[in-house]
């Protein structure tokens, strides 16, 4: 028994003693260099625009700006589109009666199914009004060079 006597105690057991370890221990791997990965862009082809040196405006040309900048309303031998468009847009409650020809009838018809099969609705009524109110205007702005005056005259030779 030792001094203290806890040698011979099941539960103190005398201090392990420093072991040496078989294999060397494990060193970390080499570190690899890995390239990044580059992606390609693709290629986009420029397109040449011409080149405008050779044209030069002279000094005393200046471009000069116009000071009424408004938007002009398309026109169709002097008639104003827009007119035309309101007039049709607004709904017609006047019943009339027209006598068309069988082939007037078929070109409109014709008219009617070309814009149909492009998606667009009309109607012979939308036609006839588009046709009245263009007449009018054209000869409300062109008098005796309107489209009206002119057929006129010439079914009256």
């Amino acid at each position: 028994m030792s001094k203290s006597g806890l040698a011979d105690s099941p539960f103190f057991a005398p201090a392990p003693q420093k072991v040496e370890p078989i294999a060397p221990p494990l060193a970390d791997p080499p570190v690899q260099h890995v390239e990044p990965v580059k992606i390609k862009k693709p290629k986009i082809k420029k397109v040449k625009q011409p080149s405008n040196r050779g044209i030069t405006t002279p000094r005393n040309h200046d471009t000069t700006v116009s000071r009424y900048q408004d938007t002009t309303t398309p026109r169709i031998h002097g008639v104003l589109i827009e007119m035309v468009r309101k007039a049709v847009k607004e709904f017609g409650k006047e019943a009339a009666t027209h006598r068309f020809t069988e082939a007037e009838k078929k070109e409109i018809g014709d008219l009617i199914y070309t814009y149909k099969n492009r998606g667009i609705k009309t109607s012979e009524n939308e036609i006839t009004r588009i046709a009245v109110n263009f007449v009018v205007e054209d000869y409300k702005e062109n008098g005796e060079n309107s489209v009206l005056y002119k057929i006129i005259e010439a079914l009256n030779e």
